[in-house]
């Protein structure tokens, strides 16, 4: 009933326009490109960019509208996900009404607009982890997770989307800044030192654990100082962040009632011919082998789960909260933010020991593949 309500308060010609434009085929672009035409921000550049968002990004909205309204297992109906699929439609047709871009007026004007439409989907993230645990709680506890292959696999299409279109508009909008930093283009660093990024997430995640537990584990960082690569520093930080704030949650709970030191974290950065990896490593007892296929699905998690305790979507900002751990998807996603520039994501466990979590980033400064 609520979805129709919800369905309802949306029109006939947007929705039949949200069908058209989702069988639209999608354009990637290359991260090399998007430096290299980036480096030159004119006002000429800068009106193809928006052009180019213009007619791209109704269409992956679009996309993601129509697979949120066709979700099996009853998810689609789940109040927090029709709370989503609602950002995608307004989005959608906020885009759709924006007329044709035709001078430096109009392109300014749809910044702004691309911006806000980022803004709005800030939260999809955590609106859709607590539509999985909606449709947890609806679930029969003996179904196993593998059955759930279909909702796994469409969270991995949905999750990766939404960083190419956040990359797409993050990118445009970043290269408005009449003051950009040293050596970036865009949200592109093309001089970007990995260890400097894994010390700022580090510290960020050592103060939540301070937050959590009163104290928290060292982290100690191994790696050339000097070293930099191209890349983009938010993705990274929240990888190694998310990495560190899991490794500090095992060695803090397994030592809390120790009267030894917690061991610290330790982070490797190599610089490989191909990949650059990041080795987060800890001392937390590991993960058992039967929990280890679990470990990337967006329905597990080891601790409790903070989002049972904000039922209000009207007034909880969930972006808000900062829980050391409990929503289930902080692995997957920091796996997908590795895959979508060509990485990846490996954990290794030693049960009653510890666990090493491998970051593979692929050297982007001559890729042309297309980014999804």
């Amino acid at each position: 009933m609520a979805a129709k309500k919800l369905y309802e308060s949306f029109s006939k010609g947007l929705l039949e326009d949200v069908n058209r434009w989702g069988s639209m085929k999608q354009t990637g672009v290359s991260l090399k490109y998007m430096m290299e035409f980036g480096s030159k921000p004119t006002a000429r550049n800068l009106l193809i960019s928006s052009q180019f968002l213009h007619k791209e990004l109704p269409i992956r909205i679009a996309r993601r509208a129509i697979e949120l309204q066709n979700l099996p297992y009853g998810l689609s109906l789940k109040p927090a996900v029709l709370k989503v699929r609602d950002w995608y439609l307004d989005s959608f047709r906020d885009l759709r009404s924006f007329p044709d871009i035709k001078d430096q007026n109009d392109e300014l004007e749809f910044t702004r607009m691309i911006n806000l439409v980022k803004v709005r989907h800030n939260n999809v993230v955590p609106m859709m982890a607590l539509g999985v645990q909606q449709l947890k709680k609806d679930l029969n506890p003996k179904v196993d997770y593998k059955d759930l292959d279909e909702i796994h696999q469409f969270l991995d299409r949905f999750y990766m989307s939404r960083i190419g279109i956040r990359m797409l508009i993050g990118q445009h909008v970043a290269l408005h800044d009449p003051n950009p930093p040293p050596d970036c283009v865009g949200y592109i660093h093309t001089k970007m030192s990995p260890l400097e990024v894994a010390r700022s997430a580090s510290e960020d995640a050592r103060c939540i654990c301070l937050r959590e537990y009163g104290s928290a584990p060292n982290v100690n960082i191994y790696g050339d100082p000097n070293f930099t690569f191209p890349y983009v520093p938010t993705h990274l930080h929240l990888m190694v962040f998310e990495l560190v704030k899991n490794s500090l949650r095992a060695v803090e709970e397994r030592f809390l009632d120790s009267d030894k030191v917690a061991p610290p974290i330790r982070i490797i950065v190599a610089d490989g011919l191909e990949d650059v990896t990041i080795k987060v490593s800890d001392e937390g007892g590991g993960i058992p082998r039967s929990g280890l296929p679990k470990i990337f699905t967006y329905l597990y998690s080891t601790a409790r789960n903070p989002l049972d305790e904000h039922s209000d979507l009207e007034t909880t900002d969930v972006a808000t909260l900062s829980p050391l751990a409990g929503y289930g998807y902080g692995l997957p996603i920091s796996r997908l933010y590795a895959r979508y520039f060509g990485g990846d994501l490996q954990i290794i466990s030693m049960e009653g020991y510890g666990t090493d979590a491998y970051l593979h980033l692929s050297r982007l400064g001559d890729s042309q593949e297309p980014l999804p």
